[in-house]
């Protein structure tokens, strides 16, 4: 089976999950692996390479494609005058899921990112057949986000698994009360995690053991 770990947006943490479903999965004997279908803004990024040094495997992630520019894929990719072909990038990204017993596919930035012409993250998640894990901010603003990107999942066919509020610290009225509205909204279980002090990546994979229940991790 495949998970897409998707975002409402771009740094709310999809790159820790990633790693630590990855790597707690893989601990548990598990054949997962992480795709990236592009990763921009490289170097100095490159969300493979953290999930493969947070599992400490190179055979834990793989990234199908690298750009300079820190913009989305089909506008980065215009810039260095080159052409993405969504067709191929789709089966390459099929391939390297069904490659795992557990493909474990990354997105970039939010949902509506635009990947290669009218195509976009939502296209591809939707297309290579994924369940969804959203992670979301845990703040002012995340339910009109999350809530939005929940309903376009599911417009597009695709099963939410659950719903993670990334640095969940509880310190103002809209953390404390958004868990418990979004599941209102949604219809989904809402799991928080606290803000990580995460020094090395196999951190990501603790961290995420920790805080994540096993009922948001895909079932071989």
């Amino acid at each position: 089976m495949s998970l897409a770990v998707v975002g409402t947006d771009t740094g709310v943490g999809k790159t820790v999950v990633t790693a630590g479903v990855t790597g707690v999965l893989r601990a548990a004997g598990v054949d997962a692996r992480a795709v990236k279908p592009y990763q921009t803004g490289f170097p100095p990024d490159d969300d493979a390479a953290f999930v493969q040094a947070a599992c400490d495997d190179e055979a834990a992630a793989t990234c199908l494609g690298r750009l300079e520019p820190p913009l989305a894929p089909r506008v980065a990719a215009e810039r260095e005058g080159t052409a993405l072909d969504y067709a191929d990038l789709r089966s390459r990204t099929a391939d390297a899921l069904d490659a795992a017993t557990v493909g474990v596919l990354e997105g970039i930035g939010g949902l509506r990112v635009p990947l290669t012409g009218d195509h976009d993250v939502l296209d591809l998640v939707a297309d290579c057949g994924c369940e969804a894990l959203l992670v979301a901010r845990s703040g002012l603003g995340t339910l009109n986000h999350t809530a939005l990107s929940v309903d376009a999942l599911d417009a597009a066919g695709v099963p939410v698994q659950g719903v993670v509020l990334n640095e969940w610290a509880g310190e103002t009225v809209a953390e404390r009360t958004n868990p418990a509205e979004l599941e209102r909204m949604t219809g989904l279980p809402v799991e928080t995690m606290p803000p990580a002090a995460i020094d090395e990546p196999t951190d990501a994979v603790s961290f995420v053991d920790a805080h994540l229940p096993d009922s948001f991790l895909p079932t071989p």
